[in-house]
């Protein structure tokens, strides 16, 4: 048996492998060669119990060489990924939510082993072909500024009204540059005033927002600290946008949610095709990606860079 390398989730942590066996593929899926793969905070949350239930290799934001597929088209051609494979059938897939399949495979984190190894199978469906001019350290983001966009199909953004994204990482960073295309009065509260930097040719930065509040609140946090901070800086009949995905679990006055009519709306995966275009064209700009071998998958973990990978 043919075997590989990756970084494996048994149950109760990572472990690097190098006798993984190789991805077969199954009827409609493709054989991808990983050539770059980047870790996020969600595969972080995974190690802390996120998705009890998985195990398998993990991580999902990568970029590749299609080596197999039933579209010869697609052969040589390098790609990104969407993570969610639907089943087609059920209620949500009929009514064009297959991000919420009932019985849905999710790279990484549910029933489908993930990009953190030398190869991968994947639904063809789900693979949108890279443009020449765009490199696989940039391509890289697709995923996760995806994910940004998402809030854009979700609900209208008044660009008269004001909004706060909270967080200064690199989900808050992809965040606020999407919303700040649609030319809203955007502040940006963090932490850090080394990161908080990188967003103000496009946001005002703060430590602590406005007493008068905003019509908009994108929770970026990736913390559950970060939805109460929000319901401290929503205006009423305002939106709060939670787009931190954590293991633990959090304890609300919902009555505030009713007193205020406050809207929540949650927030995850989005159109990969208008991020590849927006990368394309510059209209996105990131800081660079750190790079580590598989075998040293603690320290890209544990880096304190914008963002950290794996260039197999």
């Amino acid at each position: 048996m043919m075997t590989m390398k990756g970084i494996y989730y048994d149950g109760r942590d990572a472990l690097y492998r190098e006798d993984i066996p190789m991805p077969g593929r199954e009827e409609g899926e493709s054989l991808v060669k990983i050539r770059m793969c980047a870790v996020c905070n969600t595969d972080k949350e995974v190690r802390k119990g996120y998705r009890p239930d998985f195990r398998g290799v993990m991580g999902h934001e990568f970029v590749g060489e299609v080596l197999e597929s039933p579209r010869e088209d697609l052969i040589g051609k390098r790609v990104v990924g969407e993570l969610n494979a639907s089943c087609g059938k059920c209620i949500y897939c009929k009514t064009g939510r297959t991000t919420h399949c009932n019985s849905r495979r999710v790279l990484g984190m549910s029933h489908k082993d993930g990009a953190f190894a030398e190869y991968m199978t994947i639904d063809t469906g789900l693979l949108h072909v890279v443009p020449d001019d765009l490199s696989d350290e940039i391509a890289v983001f697709t995923e996760p500024l995806a994910a940004a966009l998402e809030i854009l199909t979700q609900i209208h953004i008044s660009p008269d009204k004001n909004a706060a994204v909270l967080g200064d990482g690199r989900l808050a960073l992809l965040t606020a540059q999407v919303l700040a295309l649609t030319g809203l009065d955007l502040t940006v509260i963090g932490k850090h005033e080394e990161k908080l930097e990188l967003f103000k040719p496009f946001a005002k930065v703060a430590a602590k927002g406005e007493r008068e509040g905003y019509e908009y609140v994108a929770e970026c946090t990736g913390s559950e600290t970060g939805l109460p901070a929000a319901f401290e800086l929503v205006r009423k009949k305002g939106t709060i946008i939670l787009k931190s995905t954590y293991a633990g679990k959090l304890g609300l006055d919902m009555s505030m949610v009713a007193v205020n009519e406050i809207t929540i709306v949650g927030s995850r995966c989005g159109p990969f095709e208008p991020a590849l275009k927006l990368l394309s064209e510059g209209k996105v700009k990131l800081p660079p990606i750190e790079l580590y071998n598989l075998k040293d998958f603690e320290k890209a973990f544990a880096s304190r860079a914008f963002k950290a990978g794996f260039a197999l």
